[in-house]
C-alpha cells in the first residue's frame, strides 16, 4: 500500500525543506512530479478550486477517493497524502478508519486530518489500522467559516501555547507529519524545533520542514484573489485564456480547421460512397 518513498520522506527534517503541492487529477499531478515535487497532497481544496464551493466543508468522501485515484496514477512512485473529508472522520474511530482505508485503497500513502483534542484518539485509531496520518493545526479550512473565518490563527501567547500542545499531542498520538497554516513564523518556529516529525507550512514561515501552496494559487489558474502568503509562479488562467480567445476567433473566421486537421478517404472509397449516397441525406 505504502511507497517506500514516502517512510524516507517522513522521517525528514530540516534541509533540504520538502516541497509539497497539491493536485486533483492525472495531469495536476504529472506537472506536479515532473516539476520536482516531494509529495503530493490531494486537497480538499478542490471544493473550492475545482468544484467552485464556497469552502470544502461539503467536499464528499467519494470525490476525495475519485480524485485520489486519478494523482495516484499520474504520481508514479512520489508520495500522495489524500485529505480526510469532513463530515468523514470526526464521529468515531470507526468511522475515521473506513474512510482512511478507502483512501488507501485509492493510492493514498497517507491522510490528513484537521484539528487535535478528539482527533488524537482518531489519529491512533488510523495509525494502528495501518495508514500512516499527517496532522494538520492552525486555520483549519473545513471549519473555518463556523470559527472566525479564513484568518490567520495562533497569535496570542495562549493560542500559541495551545497550538505547540496540540502538535506535540498529535505527534505523541501518532502522526507522520504535521501541516501548520497560517500561523506566526515564530509559533511555526518554535512547534519545528520542538516535534520529531516533518512541519509542512502554508503560511507559516521559513523555519518549517517544508512548504505546501495550493496547485491553483501558486499557478495562477483561478480569480480567487490570493492569501497572503501564496507567490504566484505563473499566470495559467490568463494563458489558457488567450489560447481559447484565439481559438475562437480562427473558428469564427473560417481559419481553423485547415486541410491538414481534416481526415480523407481512399479515392475509390468516396467515390462509391458519394455514387450510393441516396440525395438529401448528405445535410
Amino acid at each position: 500500500m505504502t511507497r517506500a518513498s514516502w517512510n524516507g520522506l517522513s522521517a525528514r527534517k530540516g534541509v533540504p525543506p520538502i516541497v509539497m503541492v497539491t493536485a486533483y487529477d492525472y495531469p495536476t499531478a504529472r506537472a506536479a512530479v515532473r516539476g520536482g515535487a516531494d509529495v503530493v497532497l490531494v486537497g480538499d481544496s478542490a471544493a473550492m478550486v475545482v468544484l467552485g464551493r464556497a469552502d470544502t466543508s461539503t467536499f464528499p468522501l467519494e470525490a476525495a477517493v475519485l480524485f485520489t485515484e486519478a494523482v495516484a496514477r499520474g504520481a508514479g512512485t512520489t508520495p500522495v497524502v489524500a485529505d480526510l473529508t469532513a463530515g468523514s472522520y470526526e464521529g468515531s474511530d470507526a468511522e475515521a478508519v473506513r474512510a482512511s482505508q478507502r483512501l488507501a485503497e485509492a493510492g493514498a500513502d497517507a491522510v490528513k486530518l484537521e484539528g487535535a483534542g478528539p482527533m488524537c484518539d482518531r489519529v491512533r485509531a488510523v495509525v494502528a489500522s495501518g495508514v500512516p496520518v499527517v496532522g494538520h493545526l492552525g486555520l483549519l479550512p473545513q471549519t473555518a467559516s463556523a470559527t472566525g473565518g479564513y484568518v490567520a490563527r495562533a497569535r496570542t501567547a495562549d493560542e500559541a501555547l495551545r497550538l505547540v500542545a496540540d502538535a506535540e499531542a498529535l505527534v505523541a498520538a501518532g502522526i507522520a507529519m504535521l501541516v501548520l497554516e497560517a500561523v506566526p513564523s515564530d509559533v511555526a518556529a518554535a512547534v519545528t524545533k520542538r516535534v520529531a516529525v516533518p512541519v509542512i507550512g502554508i503560511g507559516a514561515g521559513a523555519a518549517c520542514d517544508g512548504q505546501v501552496l495550493v496547485w491553483h494559487d501558486l499557478l495562477g489558474f483561478g480569480d480567487a484573489r490570493a492569501a497572503r502568503f501564496v507567490r504566484r509562479y505563473a499566470m495559467l488562467l490568463e494563458t489558457a485564456a488567450d489560447g481559447i480567445a484565439r481559438f475562437a476567433g480562427d473558428v469564427r473566421s473560417g481559419a481553423y480547421p485547415q486541410v491538414e486537421h481534416t481526415y480523407g478517404m481512399p479515392a475509390a472509397e468516396r467515390a462509391a460512397f458519394l455514387e450510393r449516397l441516396v440525395p438529401g441525406e448528405e445535410r
